[in-house]
């Protein structure tokens, strides 16, 4: 009979193990969707020194005040432009190991069965062709001269925009370069070598990025704006910067709120935080700061005076695309008091994002 009592207690005691475990598992699956990964510049810091042929010089120590063994790789963070699942060219931002050749290196991360391969996320490819090599980098006053391999040439027709983007927008995030010029095997060259899409002498962020014409007439009266919208792929969130071809506008910067709050065309994917309620009720630029006043619709609703952390995003990294903007303050109604959902004031400045879709890291 003693024996009989064991065996029922361990029979009980497995069952509400395995009940338990079955408990756990279901509160493991219901997990939140993170939000797209920026770092914001505290006001007073500078960024990272991203000169294209070198990185900040600095020691990397143990926690026990030992020097770093041999083995120990300095890392900085890049960003790179790769393809998503709907053909835009995003910024991603990765941990790479920091070399003397930063642009080179950047580059070759955005070959196609690279070293990129396995760090890409889900949806997301590179873009220049297998086998491409950056055969040489020069920089000549505020332009990069980069001189690809034969490899560079062989891509389909109309990834070729694409490819010019990612590579143009991947050069000028160092410090000092503006333009990017092209050589194939050592020749300039003035156009694109499969369908044609002019360079020029140079290309530069100027000529945009996911060009949206949008519902523009009079081309001659209206200018490219570019802005962040917001897209999904599964459980990731991300920024994809848009050009959009936008009319009537008096400004920059009425025309980049503009833009958001016309949000994406329907097809494209992408969705924008912004209402057409928000309104703009004043504005103040000085010595690289923009000073913005908004009515109570660009709130989340809440009590407390609470700007949702995307919309932030999308307006931050929208309006610091334009080269006289370094910071933006937001007020509401004049009232100084507005938050982002971390807390932090918005009065105060706030920089431009200096990882943007951070990965893995």
């Amino acid at each position: 009979m003693r024996l009989r009592g064991i065996g029922f207690a361990l029979l009980l005691l497995s069952c509400i193990l395995t009940i338990s475990g079955c408990g756990f598992g279901f509160e493991k699956s219901l997990k939140e969707i993170d939000p797209p990964k920026v770092d914001y510049v505290n006001e007073g810091e500078q960024m990272e020194d991203n000169e294209t042929g070198a990185t900040k010089e600095g020691e990397v120590e143990e926690a026990t005040g030992e020097e770093p063994s041999e083995e120990v790789t300095e890392m900085t963070t890049r960003q790179l432009y790769l393809l998503d699942a709907n053909g835009m060219v995003v910024p991603q931002s990765f941990q790479l190991p920091a070399v003397e050749s930063a642009a080179k290196q950047a580059l070759e991360y955005l070959v196609v069965d690279g070293p990129v391969t396995e760090m890409l996320p889900n949806g997301f490819k590179a873009v220049l062709p297998a086998g491409t090599v950056v055969q040489g980098i020069d920089q000549v006053d505020k332009t990069l001269v980069v001189d690809f391999s034969n490899e560079f040439k062989d891509y389909a027709a109309e990834n070729e925009k694409q490819i010019l983007e990612a590579v143009t927008w991947t050069l000028t995030q160092f410090d000092g370069v503006e333009n990017v010029k092209i050589q194939i095997n050592g020749h300039d060259q003035t156009e694109m070598p499969v369908n044609g899409t002019p360079i020029g002498e140079n290309v530069s962020r100027a000529n945009g990025i996911n060009h949206e014409m949008g519902n523009v007439v009079d081309v001659s009266n209206s200018e490219d704006i570019t802005v962040y919208f917001m897209a999904q792929n599964e459980d990731y969130s991300y920024y994809v910067p848009v050009t959009k071809r936008m009319e009537g506008v008096s400004d920059d910067v009425r025309g980049v709120l503009k833009s958001l709050m016309e949000g994406p065309p329907v097809q494209s994917g992408l969705f924008s935080q912004f209402s057409k309620d928000i309104k703009l009720l004043g504005a103040n630029e000085e010595d690289g700061l923009l000073t913005l006043d908004f009515n109570e619709a660009i709130l989340t609703g809440t009590e407390e005076m609470v700007l949702q952390q995307d919309m932030l995003n999308s307006l931050v990294l929208s309006l610091t695309e334009q080269p006289d903007i370094k910071e933006v303050a937001i007020t509401v109604d004049g009232h100084s008091e507005v938050i982002d959902e971390a807390g932090n004031a918005l009065s105060e400045p706030v920089s431009r994002p200096e990882d943007v879709n951070k990965v893995g890291f």
